[in-house]
């Protein structure tokens, strides 16, 4: 078992987060990480990019957002995207450390729920979620994709 280990990421995780993000987006010409955008992040109270590390190596990646939410007075939700991690750590509890972390900092943010959205496609991550407590069926997310090259998105 990978000595595994979750954090904040760095700019210096740039090329493996891009690179994890076109696994997990393939044919998607858009995907560019900015280091400055991963340096914004790290000081960022409310934006957490997480990189899941195997044995010192970035094998994987989340992304959890705080929002303000009204209906609770003054606490706030979670929203969970681009969660990915290599094809080689499934099995190994690296997804699992990962959205521990995720829920650890979700929890401590005093959030009500977590939302998660994943690709209609990706089954087996859907199997993964449920088996950590995410529910599936009460709620149903929608996009709209704004800002970008809608064209070279596969």
């Amino acid at each position: 078992m990978p000595n595994l280990h979750v954090r904040r990421a760095r700019a210096d995780d740039i090329a493996t987060v891009e690179s994890l993000y076109r696994l997990l987006v393939p044919g998607d010409m858009n995907i560019r990480i900015d280091a400055r955008r991963v340096c914004e992040l790290q000081d960022n109270p409310e934006n957490y990019l997480f990189v899941l590390e195997a044995d010192g190596v970035v094998r994987g990646t989340a992304f959890l957002t705080i929002c303000l939410d009204p209906m609770y007075g003054f606490l706030p939700y979670g929203v969970v995207e681009n969660v990915i991690v290599e094809p080689t750590m499934r099995g190994a509890g690296g997804g699992r450390a990962l959205m521990e972390a995720i829920e650890k900092t979700a929890r401590a943010e005093r959030c009500t729920k977590m939302m998660l959205l994943s690709s209609t496609t990706r089954t087996d991550a859907h199997a993964f979620f449920v088996r950590l407590g995410f529910d599936g069926e009460k709620k149903r997310g929608f996009v709209r994709y704004l800002n970008r090259d809608t064209t070279s998105q596969p």
